[in-house]
């Protein structure tokens, strides 16, 4: 899955050892989504090799491609968003392929446009479910 947005905090980094004695360490960030009505989401990115390759700064726009993962202790359920990428800008919105920028309108030459018949007109589709389309004898109110 992927969420994009601003970066508007960054939160101290969490270091420890686990129970078999290897260390860990836990860097969590806080982004705002860009839309209508945005919403903060915290997520976490874990393993120092990870937290080097993914570097976010303060008001920076990033792609962040994530899991969610939920587990219970003592009764209680826990949920946490954990990144395993994050890209620099939206990564959501790719160009389309084949499709140039646009560019300055050339001058064409002066052609006349061919007359079409009325008789040679494209046929009009008619929706068959729209009501303004029927003879009005219908009764249903929609």
């Amino acid at each position: 899955m992927e969420i994009v947005g601003k970066i508007i905090q960054v939160l101290p980094l969490q270091e420890g050892v686990g129970r078999n004695g290897n260390p860990w360490k836990l860097q969590g960030y806080v982004l705002e989504t860009i839309e209508n009505y945005p919403r903060k989401v915290h997520f976490e990115v874990f393993g120092e090799d990870r937290i080097k390759n993914n570097p976010c700064d303060m008001d920076q726009i990033v792609t962040v491609s994530y899991d969610i993962e939920s587990r219970e202790f003592n009764g209680r359920w826990y949920t946490s968003v954990r990144a395993w990428k994050i890209q620099q800008g939206d990564m959501t919105q790719q160009p389309v392929a084949g499709v140039a920028p646009a560019a300055a309108p050339m001058a064409a030459p002066a052609q006349a446009a061919p007359a079409v018949a009325p008789a040679e007109a494209a046929p009009v589709n008619v929706d068959p479910f729209d009501a303004s389309a029927g003879d009005g004898t219908s009764d249903l109110p929609f």
